[in-house]
């Protein structure tokens, strides 16, 4: 047990703060950090035909860094997550966000050991290993700061989200109506107009397609004005939300022990 808990503390970032869990998560992040750098180069012939045995003895080495790492959170999965039995902590871990992002950074390596894969579905999965990037999300603070506000505020962005589409839909219907007849190629059916919206709503106006008729272009004009105020509210929400969370980190709230009520240290 007493090994576990060691393995626990140093896999698992928590108030310890042990030097060596520090040692091991920066290790880590560097370690997701310059396998994506390695993607970025492999993707890049005139580099990868070069360094191409590095590129692949560094793969190699870090699915194995990374399979370690992901056999040590399952062999602590009953301190991380809590269960009834070893068992159900284990599948608890595995089917975690993180445990699914750990397992699909690694799977496409050994998938091909495995069974006989289609080559153009083993492209697709070697294009996985780029969630090897989201691992890092674990051993930084403040994307994790990030996660916990968009939680608290999911309601908010949900409602966000939803007037969005609904502003969306309405201007998708009413160019498709006015811009359909005119420019059939263009905006042939309100699938094809939803395209429109999103990129004029955004305000990225790729010009790719555009009205040419004056309602047309009012409507267009009128998306885009609402755009700018659309696309800042989830921002905005986001970002009250993370000044607040570090304001509570700086002056944490304490409560009085005598009447309950809120205080200020």
């Amino acid at each position: 047990m007493k090994l576990k808990h060691k393995i626990f503390h140093l896999v698992e970032k928590g108030s310890h703060g042990s030097k060596m869990n520090l040692i091991f998560d920066y290790s880590i992040m560097a370690l997701i950090i310059l396998n994506t750098i390695a993607i970025i180069l492999k993707s890049i012939p005139e580099i990868n035909s070069h360094i191409r045995i590095f590129l692949i003895e560094f793969e190699i080495f870090s699915v194995i860094i990374f399979s370690i790492e992901y056999l040590l959170r399952i062999y602590v999965a009953d301190m991380t997550h809590p269960s009834p039995s070893k068992t159900k902590s284990i599948v608890k871990f595995i089917f975690s966000p993180y445990g699914i992002i750990d397992l699909l950074a690694i799977l496409p390596f050994y998938l091909p050991f495995i069974i006989s894969i289609d080559l153009r579905f083993l492209r697709i999965l070697r294009l996985m290993r780029f969630l090897r990037l989201m691992k890092i999300n674990r051993y930084n603070s403040s994307l994790k700061l990030i996660g916990e506000v968009i939680k608290e505020k999911k309601t908010e962005l949900a409602m966000t989200g939803f007037i969005t589409l609904l502003i969306l839909l309405i201007a998708s219907f009413l160019m498709y109506d006015v811009e359909g007849k005119v420019q059939p190629e263009k905006f042939p059916n309100i699938l094809a107009c939803f395209w429109w919206a999103i990129a004029t709503l955004t305000t990225v106006g790729y010009g790719d397609v555009y009205p040419i008729t004056a309602l047309g272009k009012f409507i267009s004009g009128v998306i885009a004005t609402v755009g700018i105020g659309i696309v800042a509210l989830p921002t905005g929400i986001i970002s009250a939300g993370f000044m607040g969370k570090i304001e509570n980190k700086k002056n944490p709230v304490q409560k009085c022990p005598h009447c309950g009520k809120n205080t200020q240290p």
